[in-house]
């Protein structure tokens, strides 16, 4: 849903332009390509529809308020407690880049985000290279290496299964959970 509003918006001020439409310049960040099955690329352009205005101290407090809201209120509970308390400690000490980077971050969906997170799938290299994101993924496998034991974790690559103690009550079910 977030990606069809994008779309729209992008068309809309493509419209509203008088320059001339070029299929090489896009402003949506997940990029479909047509081949069998359905894969995500993400471009690593930094042309983000976000205006960045870090001029005077108002605009600085509402841009960061803003991010900050997105990153708290974004639907899915654990992106919303491990990406919001990222940045609610970091985003004051972040330059035009940073913010930048964290604006690329926000715009990943958030299945996606998360398994590239988690270290359940691979993330594209465009991701791998923006600095907010391996600063949270790092932030999550520390606290998942601290926290978690290791039998009740995947291996890396393979997506999590349920690791609640129901599980067991049945005969034959396993010790732990996530197994």
């Amino acid at each position: 849903m977030a990606s069809l509003r994008r779309a729209l918006i992008s068309a809309h001020r493509a419209l509203k332009s008088s320059n001339s439409i070029s299929p090489t310049h896009t402003h949506l960040r997940p990029q479909y390509s047509t081949g069998g099955l359905v894969q995500r690329s993400y471009s690593t352009d930094n042309t983000s529809n976000l205006h960045i205005d870090l001029s005077n101290e108002e605009s600085k407090r509402r841009l960061c308020n803003r991010l900050l809201y997105r990153s708290k209120q974004r639907g899915f509970l654990e992106l919303d407690l491990v990406l919001g308390k990222w940045v609610e400690d970091h985003i004051h000490s972040m330059d035009e880049n940073g913010i930048k980077a964290l604006v690329d971050v926000l715009d990943v969906e958030n299945p996606d985000l998360w398994k590239w997170l988690s270290g359940q799938e691979q993330p594209p290299e465009a991701l791998i290279t923006n600095p907010v994101f391996t600063a949270v993924r790092s932030k999550v496998t520390n606290n998942l290496d601290s926290f978690a034991a290791p039998e009740t974790r995947t291996t890396p690559g393979n997506p999590w299964v349920r690791g609640w103690d129901d599980i067991k009550k049945y005969k034959g079910g396993p010790i732990t959970g996530n197994q």
